[in-house]
């Protein structure tokens, strides 16, 4: 599973992106999705700001930058890890990250 992480002044700068500039960000994802193939198991879809749950029950805003997943398969770790060289998403905006984590079997 792939997730992103996107800085909040990043993500203030993005809402004022125009309607063709985002087209046009969304065109390096497309293509990106089709480089993956096959290894594509869900494109995934943005996330909006999350709530974590605490011990004693109490909810509060996360503080984690998460806004958006993927979930990829492939033969190992480094096969998938090999798919997000050049990944639009890293190039949109200063500390802009992704992390991969493999699924543990149950």
């Amino acid at each position: 599973m792939a997730i992103y992480n996107t800085p909040a002044a990043v993500m203030a700068q993005a809402a004022q992106i125009s309607p063709e500039d985002h087209a046009k960000g969304m065109q390096a994802w497309f293509a990106w999705r089709d480089k993956c193939g096959d290894h594509i198991v869900d494109f995934g879809a943005p996330l909006m700001s999350g709530q974590t749950i605490h011990q004693d029950g109490s909810w509060a805003t996360s503080n984690t930058p998460t806004n958006g997943y993927s979930i990829l398969q492939g033969d190992n770790l480094e096969q998938v890890q090999a798919l997000f060289n050049d990944h639009p998403h890293l190039s949109w905006g200063e500390g802009c990250t992704v992390e991969v984590h493999e699924f543990a079997e149950m």
